[in-house]
């Protein structure tokens, strides 16, 4: 076959769950080199070189692609929160690193992406409420986590809350390099470990 014979050759058309990760994947990079403004499934079609209606059955809507990435981002913090954890020393000190580091990194690995589709998120109610849903699964898994070093005290969803806070807030200034990834994830343990102590402090004082 010649040169010019083989370049006529159709593409292998992917299967469902190939062309799922293809788009995912230049979902991904449409954010990282244009924001989240830059992504539409016109767009994302046309960098894929497939039609819209292969992109909407995919996704639906540009609100369905933005939760599809916010859900895989969700995915791959919780394994490497899971992973991390496995093999982590069970102290205070060794739970608190495992929480900071594996939220920063995760940040960190998916780049400058992540803060803007999160932002992105507060467009819609139901974008608003997948966000708000997977924030309570992993304040319950940091409870879960640590609660066993807080004594007879509870820690409290108003401590998870800062906790959450200070981790998005530090993870975004080492994604931007305000800060470094170092000071991000030495920040947020000292964080952890402060509200754990705390609460332990309020489960041994007596009741008023």
């Amino acid at each position: 076959m010649s040169t010019d014979e083989s370049h006529l050759k159709p593409r292998r058309r992917l299967a469902r769950g190939e062309r799922h990760r293809q788009l995912l994947d230049l979902a991904w990079q449409l954010v990282r080199e244009g924001g989240t403004d830059a992504l539409s499934l016109g767009r994302l079609a046309e960098l894929a070189g497939v039609t819209k209606p292969v992109v909407y059955d995919h996704f639906g809507t540009r609100a369905g692609l933005l939760a599809a990435l916010y859900e895989e981002y969700d995915a791959r913090q919780a394994a490497l929160m899971d992973a991390a954890l496995h093999v982590s020393e069970v102290t205070l000190a060794g739970r608190a690193q495992v929480i900071a580091s594996s939220y920063v990194e995760c940040v960190l690995q998916q780049g400058r992406e992540i803060p803007g589709v999160i932002a992105a998120l507060a467009g819609s109610p139901e974008l608003v409420a997948i966000k708000a849903e997977y924030e309570l699964l992993f304040m319950e898994k940091c409870r879960r986590v640590l609660a066993p070093f807080a004594g007879n005290g509870q820690i409290s969803t108003a401590s998870l809350r800062a906790m959450l806070g200070a981790a998005e807030a530090l993870s975004h200034a080492a994604a931007t390099e305000e800060i470094s990834a170092h000071q991000a994830r030495d920040e947020l343990l000292a964080t952890i470990v402060a509200l754990v102590e705390r609460s332990a402090q309020a489960g041994l004082s007596p009741p008023p």
